[in-house]
């Protein structure tokens, strides 16, 4: 079977912590992802629940999207880490 190559960008403590996973499950990144992509073909869908609330357009999910990137932008804060995102919509969450 004739070989691709699959490229793709991920936050770089992300992927220290997928390859350590992965390290644990006795196979490497690119054995996961070809795992997955197998995974979605023959089930044809995403093999997890992807959602947002009922009530959400996606006008509406695109438009707080471009707000957030805005406020980021004008508070430099668009090179946040995925980690500190995280933390911060934690933070959010807990009242903090």
């Amino acid at each position: 079977m004739a070989q691709a190559t699959f490229s793709i960008r991920m936050d770089k403590n992300l992927k220290k912590q997928f390859d350590a996973l992965c390290s644990d499950f006795g196979m490497n990144a690119t054995t996961a992802f070809n795992i997955f992509a197998k995974a979605v073909v023959r089930e044809r869908k995403i093999p997890f629940e992807i959602s947002s609330p009922a009530d959400t357009t996606r006008e509406d999910a695109k438009a707080a999207f471009w707000k957030m990137r805005s406020i980021a932008a004008e508070n430099d804060l668009q090179d946040m880490t995925l980690d500190e995102i995280n933390s911060e919509i934690e933070a959010v969450r807990s009242g903090k």
